[in-house]
């Protein structure tokens, strides 16, 4: 699919989950946006851009950290509720709705960062290193995603489940790959962290755009499982998808 086209499917989808989106617990979880903002060990004062910014949950983090922050989203929704939850930062916190291709900061910026988008883009390493383009030498660059099987078969099997949940998901990264994508982008002294996070499997779904019957998918996903991605049913009748997540920082030389 062409990237124009990509971006505005991309976008008219997230006008419509947004309101999904904001509220789910896990996009919430404080204790996972503590882990990324002392992962990231930005200064206080320091200029961040937050590519694809969402409802601007990450970019509120960050702020209360005492960063400055410029977001960055394809979805006027989005953008609007990224607004009103960050408004009572002033001057600190701007938000824009566009391309990370388009945006042109009046300077360089001491990091930049993303949280559960490069699954969804076209060509992750072009964006990875369009974020670094927009840093300065010796800032960061940082991405928070949900990582695939290195295991083709397995890999193949958890992307069709993503792709019939969601039609905007594009690939996950293996954990190779992510990494490797940094080392493309000229960045140094990389580091890698892990962590799991707990979905349910209802909640998942219906704040997706799915291409594929509930109950088909359901079905699907408890048969089997892939590194990243293993579902057990609950004796009430749902069903928890345990998803790993991988953070990188790399620094700009």
């Amino acid at each position: 699919m062409p990237v124009i086209d990509h971006d505005n499917e991309l976008a008219h989808a997230f006008d419509g989950q947004a309101a999904a989106f904001e509220a789910s617990k896990v996009q919430r979880d404080a204790e996972s946006l503590a882990r990324f903002v002392a992962f990231a060990a930005v200064p206080r004062g320091g200029r961040i851009l937050d590519a694809g910014c969402g409802p601007g949950l990450v970019a509120e983090a960050f702020l209360d950290a005492g960063c400055n922050l410029i977001g960055i989203d394809l979805s006027a929704e989005m953008i609007r509720r990224a607004r009103a939850r960050c408004a009572r930062f002033g001057e600190r916190a701007r938000f824009e709705q566009g391309s990370l291709f388009q945006l042109a900061p009046a300077e360089p910026l001491d990091a930049a960062l993303s949280r559960n988008v490069l699954h969804h883009v076209v060509d992750p390493a072009a964006f990875i290193a369009r974020q670094s383009a927009l840093v300065r030498p010796g800032g960061l660059v940082l991405a928070l995603d949900v990582t695939g099987d290195p295991d083709p078969d397995g890999q193949a099997w958890s992307q069709g489940i993503e792709r019939d949940r969601d039609r905007t998901h594009v690939r996950s990264l293996t954990p190779g790959e992510l990494v490797d994508a940094f080392a493309r982008a000229d960045l140094l002294d990389l580091r890698i962290a892990e962590e799991d996070i707990v979905l349910d499997f209802d909640e998942w779904f219906d704040r997706g755009s799915p291409g594929a019957p509930k109950e088909e998918v359901r079905q699907r996903l408890l048969v089997r499982a892939a590194r990243g991605f293993v579902a057990t049913a609950r004796k009430d009748g749902g069903a928890d998808l345990r998803v790993t997540r991988m953070m990188v920082r790399g620094v700009k030389s």
